[in-house]
């Protein structure tokens, strides 16, 4: 079934269905209409002669040149050849996706003044396949995700470079084989196709989804690891968090709850303690203070991806052009530097619960480094180091970008949101959190392995999902086999899905 894009109520799925997963994309009839009144506009105020920031001036710092009519069409191209300014390897395709579907979405609101073969040619690239190359590097997240945003510009003029069926081609030769028409750039196209935070606000909306996904297995491993540890569940009764009020610990105790349900710890067949330590005890009020930041900022990114960001701003209802600063990526930049801070915190609490599971003194009887041969063999007593070395290089990572701002072009963009940080240091924060959490699936599965009480359903078959891909650990091996299949398990979902198909949703 294809998205109709309208500018409206695009949501963090919608990305991820069409990035990621490649569904096709069309411009609603409305939105064509909008977009071509807009344009109509824009031409009549070029042949009056009247001045437009980055139609018929120069840009930034230039911002008071003004171009005489030979010079417009030829600026756009100029300005895409500069601002291609990016560095380093190409950036994951599904992020340049998303980056295109939002740009389309902006112009389908009708307020950015380009030609509709231009936001066309966009739909028949994510359409057919046809996918830009863009450098990871190069953007300040203000004025847009200028350097990103001009690699996918270059297409417009058949040139750059682009992924066409696993082959990386040039750009006009990608554009030839899918059957695509270069549409060209003429005033004020190249600057309505980069003026904005999209890139970095697809990225956020793909990392949004992802870690929503993250956090529900953190609260599998929770459970399992409650379960092998023998926890206190009381602090998980309901009436707990809702006379305190936080959405995210009420949904998190649920969801812990429903793994553990039928259970002989949550039946009250297993002696527990009165009380159990803070890593424990108070995994709602954590896991859940993440699912309320995730839920602030995806609130955030989707006003982002459904508002016009750009600049100038064309309304062609009231025949009026205003310039401002829409392109500014703070409302996302600073929401996200909260989420990257947010998974970290909960793989910070994660490993506390892997040390209790290894640690004889904490364990509630469990072997030493869960290893039945204590001395001769270290059990899972190295996994804890790997854990902790990418906990602290997510510390490191989870210093806000928000308020890394370093001026530029000669001080009129005296202040940028440094959003493209916040993105890809997000990134390398999930990439580690996949591996502190298999590390302690892994770990839980096999304390769960030295108990002979029942198992909540839940957690049951998360154990069975991880026993087909990592096996009991009964004399010592090389680990790093180990850890790399619970990494890849936890990103894949695998768990999450097979959970989830049993006892339904963990919301």
């Amino acid at each position: 079934m294809t998205y109709i894009i309208t500018g409206r109520n695009l949501s963090i799925e919608d990305v991820v269905a069409v990035a990621r997963n490649g569904k096709k994309v069309a411009l609603h009839p409305e939105a064509i209409k909008r977009i071509n009144a807009c344009r109509a506009m824009l031409e009549k105020k070029i042949l009056a002669g009247e001045i437009m920031y980055g139609v018929n001036t120069g840009i930034g710092e230039f911002s008071e040149v003004v171009l005489n009519d030979d010079q417009v069409k030829d600026f756009q191209k100029y300005l895409i050849y500069n601002h291609a300014a990016g560095i380093g390897n190409a950036m994951p395709l599904e992020h340049v996706r998303g980056a295109m579907l939002g740009r389309i979405n902006v112009h389908a609101h009708g307020n950015s003044g380009c030609r509709i073969d231009i936001t066309q040619t966009l739909v028949d690239m994510l359409n057919k396949g046809v996918t830009p190359f863009v450098c990871e590097k190069g953007s300040v997240g203000a004025s847009g995700d200028l350097a990103p945003m001009s690699q996918i510009a270059l297409l417009m003029m058949g040139e750059g470079k682009a992924f066409y069926q696993g082959e990386l081609l040039s750009g006009k030769d990608a554009m030839d084989k899918a059957g695509i028409a270069i549409p060209g750039l003429q005033a004020r196209d190249g600057l309505a196709t980069i003026n904005g935070s999209n890139v970095l606000t697809a990225m956020s909306a793909i990392f949004l989804y992802d870690a929503n996904r993250f956090l529900k297995q953190a609260e599998i491993a929770a459970a399992m690891s409650l379960e092998a540890l023998k926890a206190n569940m009381k602090p998980y009764a309901p009436k707990i968090h809702e006379v305190r009020g936080f959405k995210g610990a009420m949904r998190s105790a649920a969801a812990i709850n429903s793994m553990v349900k039928g259970g002989d710890l949550a039946d009250g067949r297993v002696k527990c303690k009165v009380q159990d330590a803070y890593s424990m005890r108070s995994t709602p009020q954590v896991i859940g203070a993440a699912h309320d930041a995730l839920a602030w900022a995806r609130s955030q990114v989707e006003i982002e991806l459904n508002g016009v960001g750009d600049n100038p701003i064309f309304f062609p209802d009231e025949n009026l052009q205003l310039s401002g600063a829409n392109f500014q990526g703070s409302p996302v930049s600073l929401p996200m530097d909260m989420a990257g801070v947010a998974v970290t915190m909960v793989c910070v609490l994660s490993e506390r619960r892997m040390n209790r599971l290894n640690n004889p003194a904490l364990s509630v009887g469990l072997p030493a480094f869960l290893t039945k041969g204590a001395g001769m063999f270290s059990g899972l007593m190295l996994s804890q180091y790997t854990a902790d070395m990418q906990i602290v290089e997510q510390r490191i990572l989870s210093a806000p970008a928000s308020i890394q701002s370093i001026p530029a072009a000669a001080d009129q963009e005296d202040f940028v949101s440094m959003g493209m940080n916040t993105a890809l240091k997000n990134n390398q924060i999930l990439d580690n959190a996949y591996g502190i959490l298999g590390i302690e699936l892994m770990a839980a599965a096999q304390a769960l392995d030295f108990r002979e009480y029942g198992f909540g359903a839940g957690t049951a078959k998360a154990r069975e999902v991880i026993r087909r891909h990592v096996a009991f650990l009964d004399v010592d091996r090389p680990l790093y086999d180990d850890h790399n299949k619970m990494k890849d398990l936890v990103k894949s979902g695998e768990i999450l899905i097979e959970v989830e198909n049993l006892i339904g949703p963990l919301e």
